[in-house]
């Protein structure tokens, strides 16, 4: 418990609107509620959260020691009072979420704190008390791969060191199978392929290209593909990840003359179809481990996916992503 005194600059204030200035880490629903359920009082007796302070007052706060700390990137999953995750698979170690478009993953994508992914992973981990930061010295719940903002699909949540570690290891080994869906312009020839390249970065310009012939400072990627199913001059294609580039999806497809629907950095924006970002989704994900992966052994072999895609159904609604081989 901590006591504050309110002092003559503090007068006149509304109860709610002194605590969010005070202790700007509690969220307003739930600041609401401890004063509800008198958590936070007024003098030692219960209070309302309209209620004006006089200089001298005495605020008796039972909340948590997380809360008073400065606002920064590694607790802003305590302004996350309702954690809004769409849950694909969890058990002690993980946490496969459905990333819905739009969303960041890390507030290094633009986003402000308490906004992107990671915060409301902890903030449910957290309200679960299954993450209790301050008995921590060193291990925070993170994400093993990473979604672009505007891109939607499963995320991959470690719930331990043992699994964080683990799983970047099988990542990097490529002993995951990650399936995207898309939506492309035109019909790619042949109907079921493999686009073949090399990519390299413009940090300046933030994007990707990708050339048919290798140069300094390129990679080699690869993406198969196989034609679900085609209609008014659009192709909804499944994708397999054989290497794991920036961009490598998009730019590769533009390259090849079909870029996706809606992406307007690798290709052109159709006036036909409203859509302002990418149609493209992480929509399937298998566990192929070929080597020994610790806590994370009962996972091998297992497959997840999402319920639906939004621009699938919507431009393909016949089409049973379901039952996509």
């Amino acid at each position: 418990m901590k006591e504050l005194t309110i002092g003559p600059n503090d007068a006149g204030q509304r109860l709610d609107r002194f605590l969010a200035k005070a202790v700007p880490l509690l969220p307003a629903s739930l600041a609401q509620k401890y004063i509800r359920i008198k958590r936070i009082k007024l003098g030692g007796a219960r209070t309302e959260r309209d209620a004006r302070l006089k200089a001298g007052d005495v605020l008796q706060l039972y909340i948590n020691d997380e809360f008073f700390d400065k606002p920064r990137e590694d607790n802003a999953f305590l302004t996350v009072a309702a954690p809004k995750l769409n849950i694909v698979y969890e058990d002690a170690h993980i946490l496969l979420v459905d990333k819905r478009p739009g969303v960041a993953v890390h507030p290094h994508d633009g986003a402000e704190y308490g906004r992107t992914l990671i915060d409301h992973i902890q903030a449910y981990l957290y309200q679960k008390r299954e993450w209790r930061p301050r008995e921590e010295n060193a291990f925070t719940p993170a994400l093993c791969n990473r979604i672009d903002r505007n891109t939607g699909g499963i995320v991959i949540a470690a719930k331990t060191a043992e699994a964080l570690r683990v799983m970047n290891q099988k990542i990097k080994d490529r002993e995951l199978d990650k399936r995207y869906l898309a939506i492309v312009e035109g019909t790619p020839r042949p109907k079921d392929g493999s686009l073949k390249g090399y990519l390299f970065k413009d940090a300046k310009k933030n994007r990707v290209f990708v050339t048919d012939k290798p140069q300094e400072g390129a990679k080699s990627c690869q993406t198969n593909y196989k034609t679900l199913a085609a209609a008014n001059g659009l192709t909804l294609v499944e994708c397999q990840l054989i290497t794991g580039r920036t961009h490598q999806i998009r730019a590769q497809f533009a390259h090849a003359g079909h870029p996706l629907l809606g992406d307007g950095k690798y290709g052109k924006l159709d006036k036909r179809f409203d859509r302002s970002f990418q149609a493209l989704y992480s929509y399937k994900l298998t566990f192929a481990f070929t080597t020994e992966a610790g806590a994370l052994e009962h996972l091998n072999g297992k497959t997840f996916q999402v319920e639906s895609v939004d621009f699938a159904q919507e431009y393909f609604p016949g089409v049973n992503i379901s039952a996509a081989p």
